[in-house]
C-alpha cells in the first residue's frame, strides 16, 4: 500500500526519484528495522562459538567491536549498492547486511579459537570477497549451473545447519561452557525465548505496517525487559563501552586459513546467484520490469567488494537481503536514496560502540528465540526455491543424494575414518599416520554444506535429463506407493 503523499506512480517505480524528508526518512528507518536482527546475529553467532563471548578467554570489547563493524559495513556495502561507485553498484534500492549463508563454514573453523582466531576468518572474508567481486564478470554465464534445484537445495541446507544453533541458544546457549550452568534447557531460559517466539508470531500474522515488518525486533525487545525483569540481563559492559570509535584495519590481524578461504570462495557462488535473483525481485516488484545485466553486474560487483572492505576492518561477508526485496513490493516505494538513507543510519549506529554494548548484553536465550524463527525461514526459503523444481525422477534421485550425504556428514563428522579421526582435542589425524593435518579437509567435509552443493552442481551438470523409461517408471511407481502409504496413515 502506498501514501499518494509520496510521489506519483511513475515517480515511486523510479529508483532515482527522492520522496520529500519527512517521508523518506521514516522508509528508510524501516528498512533498517526489517534488517537489523538478521545483520548483527552471526557477529553473535561467531563471537560465543569463539568464545568471545564468554568463558575463560572472554574478550568483551572484540565482541562489541564485531557488532559495532556489523551495522557499520552492511551501511557501507549499501552505499555501494544504491549510490554506486564506477561499475559498482546497481543504483537500485538494495539493502546490504551480514549473511547466514557462511556460517556453516565459519562455525566450525571458529568454535573455541578465540580472539586469536579471527586473523584466520577476516582473511579469508577478504579474499572470499574479492573472488565474490571476481564472479560479477560472468555472472550470468555461470547461472546455468545453479538452477532452482541446486541452490534451494543449498538454502535449504543452509537452514537445516543452523537449525540445532536456534535451539542450543533458546535452552541457554551452545558450548560446553554454556552446557555446564545448571540453568541449562531450563523452563526459564524457555520462557523467555517463548516470550519472543510469541510475540514475533503475534505481530507477524495479526499486524500491519512497520508492527508487522519488525516483529522479530520487537519480539527480542520485549524478550529482553521480561529477561530483565527475571535479572537475567547483565549491564555492567555497559559503562565501559565509548561513546565513539572508528573501525580499524586488521584490527585482528593477518593468517591464512585454507578452509576458511576455500569455504568463502564457494559459498560466493550461491552468495552472488542469491543477489542476482534479489536484483530481479527488486526490479520486477517495483518498476515491473527485468533486472539490466549492468544492474546485475554492477550489484555482484558491491557485494564482493562490500564484503572485502568489511573483512579488512573486522566485519563478516555481506549479501543483499531478500527480506527488504518484499518490503520494497509492499511499500511500492523504489526510490534508491530511501534506502541511503537507511545506509547512513546504520553507519552512525556502527561508529556508536555503546550500541554494540547495548545488543551485546541480550541474554542468549532470548536471542535463541529469534533465531528460531529466522533460521526455520532459511530453511523454508530454501523449500520455496524448491518449488520451482519439475521434480522428474531425475531432480528427485540428484536431490535424494545430495541431501543425504551433505546432512549425514553433518551428524555423522567422524565418517571418513579411513582417512582422518579425531582426537580428544577435535584435531584430525591421519589415520594411521600419526601426525596432525590442517583442518581444511575435515572443517569442508564435516559441514556437509559443501559436499552436498559439489555433489548437487556436479550431478546436474553430468546426468542426462532422463534416466531411461524403465527406471522412470519405477521410480515413479515407487513415489507412488509412497504417498499412498502416507495418506493411509
Amino acid at each position: 500500500m502506498t501514501d499518494a503523499s509520496i510521489g506519483t506512480p511513475e515517480q515511486l517505480r523510479d529508483p532515482n526519484y527522492t520522496p520529500p524528508l519527512a517521508k523518506a526518512i521514516p522508509l528508510g528507518i524501516q528498512h533498517v528495522l526489517a534488517m537489523f536482527v538478521s545483520n548483527v546475529t552471526p557477529a553473535i553467532i561467531i563471537s560465543s562459538v569463539a568464545g568471545i563471548a564468554f568463558g575463560p578467554n572472554a574478550d568483551p570489547e572484540a565482541r562489541v567491536y564485531l557488532l559495532q563493524m556489523a551495522m557499520m559495513f552492511a551501511g557501507v556495502a549499501t552505499l555501494f549498492q544504491t549510490i554506486g561507485l564506477g561499475p559498482v553498484g546497481a543504483r537500485l534500492p538494495i539493502v546490504q547486511g551480514t549473511s547466514f549463508a557462511f556460517l556453516p563454514v565459519m562455525i566450525p573453523a571458529m568454535i573455541g579459537a578465540g580472539t586469536a582466531g579471527l586473523a584466520g576468518l577476516m582473511t579469508g572474508v577478504v579474499i572470499g570477497g574479492l573472488f565474490h567481486a571476481f564472479l560479477g564478470l560472468f555472472v550470468g554465464r555461470i547461472r546455468f549451473a545453479l538452477p532452482p534445484l541446486v541452490t534451494g537445495l543449498i538454502v535449504l541446507m543452509i537452514g537445516l545447519a543452523l537449525v540445532k544453533v536456534g535451539i542450543e541458544y533458546a535452552a541457554g546457549g551452545a558450548g560446553d561452557f554454556n552446557r555446564g550452568k545448571e540453568t541449562w534447557g531450563g523452563m526459564s531460559n524457555w520462557f523467555q525465548a517463548g516470550v519472543v517466539l510469541v510475540v514475533t508470531l503475534a505481530l507477524k500474522f495479526f499486524a500491519r505496517g512497520m508492527l508487522s515488518v519488525s516483529a522479530v525486533l520487537i519480539g527480542l525487545i520485549v524478550g529482553y525487559i521480561v529477561a530483565y525483569l527475571m535479572g537475567d540481563v547483565n549491564l555492567s559492559g555497559m559503562s565501559g563501552a565509548a561513546w565513539l570509535a572508528l573501525p580499524q584495519p586488521f584490527k585482528f590481524g593477518f593468517a591464512f586459513n585454507p578452509a576458511i578461504v576455500i569455504g568463502m570462495c564457494l559459498m560466493a557462488f550461491i552468495s552472488a546467484i542469491e543477489t542476482v535473483g534479489d536484483v530481479s525481485g527488486i526490479t520486477k516488484g517495483g518498476a515491473g520490469r527485468e533486472a539490466t545485466d549492468t544492474e546485475v553486474t554492477g550489484a555482484t560487483f558491491a557485494d564482493g567488494l562490500g564484503s572485502a572492505l568489511a573483512g579488512v576492518f573486522g566485519s563478516l561477508p555481506n549479501t543483499s537481503f531478500s527480506q527488504n526485496v518484499g518490503l520494497i513490493a509492499m511499500t511500492g516505494v523504489m526510490s534508491r536514496h530511501v534506502v541511503t538513507i537507511g545506509a547512513i543510519f546504520l553507519i552512525a549506529c556502527g561508529l556508536v560502540p555503546k550500541v554494540g554494548a547495548i545488543i551485546s548484553t541480550i541474554p542468549i536465550q532470548v536471542l535463541g528465540g529469534g533465531v528460531i524463527v529466522m533460521f526455520g525461514m532459511v530453511a523454508a526459503a530454501g523449500v520455496s526455491m524448491l518449488s520451482d523444481v519439475n521434480w522428474n525422477s531425475r531432480n528427485m534421485i540428484i536431490f535424494a543424494v545430495a541431501l543425504s550425504v551433505g546432512l549425514g556428514l553433518q551428524q555423522v563428522p567422524d565418517a571418513f575414518n579411513f582417512f582422518f579421526k579425531f582426537d580428544d582435542a577435535g584435531a584430525f589425524l591421519l589415520n594411521g599416520g600419526g601426525g596432525k593435518i590442517p583442518n581444511t579437509f575435515g572443517i569442508l567435509m564435516t559441514s556437509g554444506l559443501l559436499p552436498a552443493a559439489f555433489i548437487a552442481i556436479l550431478l546436474n551438470l553430468v546426468l542426462p535429463a532422463t534416466i531411461g523409461d524403465e527406471a522412470e517408471a519405477e521410480l515413479a511407481g515407487a513415489v507412488k506407493g509412497i504417498k499412498e502409504n502416507s495418506n493411509k496413515a
